[in-house]
């Protein structure tokens, strides 16, 4: 029962980081319909930023993200205007994955070049530092990421319900035309949207690099759990991601305790495929796809 318990604490703190990563790639499909499989190689790319200027600068990786975010917010716009837009509407899902998918392999190729192939991990003075609280162990980075992770995702609802931008954008979600008519820029709250989704992307890289060791082909991994976690919750559906990442993030640790650490990851694939089987819509997510 202790290693069953230890094995759920463990399980929701890693769960609050797949919710932050999970949240750009909801952000974009909700958005623009855009299946963003780039956004593995993103946070990838966020954590070799990060990890850059930690050895280099010794700038501690959690207040990098405040250095990193407006930068990559801004790198998301660009690239949204440059790959995204010219993409026909009537075929965008489609496209998009061929498109995000060329993004993906050129952020490999350039990180691969810059910084080889070899593992690298952000480790901080705290790395191995932990809690014992009733018995069990809580390590610092990891509950300090959930915290980081929470918020910004806490952050990110109140811009979508609680400002003008998250109004425009709710409503580009819901109907793209009515929106338009409605005096919303859907352009302007589409690159805006793309940028944020990065910019999550980064922070969430920054956390990924202190938990565990990357290298530029680690995105393969991350895009496969994402997108098991986003289908799981509903696509556009932010509520259900962070649900389905916390529902993830346990049962991918309980496995790990009590049948096999080797074979934990095939839970994202295991839960993928019945989804798909017995509700495709996902659990939060209708038929008619769409809000954040």
């Amino acid at each position: 029962m202790h290693l069953l318990i230890q094995a759920i604490i463990l399980g929701l703190l890693a769960g609050g980081v797949y919710a932050l990563m999970a949240s750009g790639l909801t952000l974009a499909f909700g958005v623009m319909k855009v299946i963003n499989v780039a956004q593995g190689a993103m946070i990838v790319a966020g954590a070799f930023l990060s990890y850059t200027l930690f050895t280099q600068l010794h700038i501690d990786p959690f207040v990098s993200i405040v250095l990193l975010a407006p930068l990559m917010f801004a790198f998301g716009v660009v690239l949204q205007l440059v790959f995204i837009r010219p993409l026909r509407s009537d075929e965008r899902e489609e496209l998009s994955l061929l498109v995000t998918w060329a993004l993906a392999l050129g952020i490999e190729g350039l990180l691969s070049v810059i910084y080889k192939t070899n593992y690298r991990s952000t480790i901080t003075s705290y790395a191995d530092k932990s809690w014992n609280v009733l018995g069990y162990r809580l390590s610092e980075v990891r509950v300090f990421a959930f915290l980081l992770s929470a918020l910004i995702i806490v952050g990110l609802y109140v811009v979508l319900t609680r400002s003008e931008f998250g109004r425009s954008m709710r409503a580009t979600v819901q109907n793209p035309t009515s929106a338009r008519l409605l005096g919303v820029n859907v352009e302007r709250v589409s690159a805006f949207g793309f940028g944020l989704s990065l910019a999550t992307a980064t922070a969430a890289g920054a956390v990924f690099g202190m938990i565990q060791p990357f290298n530029p082909g680690s995105h393969y991994d991350l895009i496969s759990r994402l997108l098991s976690i986003i289908v799981l919750g509903g696509l556009g559906s932010l509520g259900g991601a962070i649900i389905a990442a916390l529902f993830m993030g346990v049962t991918e640790a309980v496995f790990a305790a009590e049948i096999s650490a080797t074979w934990s990851s095939s839970t994202f694939f295991i839960v993928l495929i019945a989804i798909l089987l017995l509700r495709p819509q996902g659990l939060f997510g209708s038929v008619e796809r769409g809000a954040l």
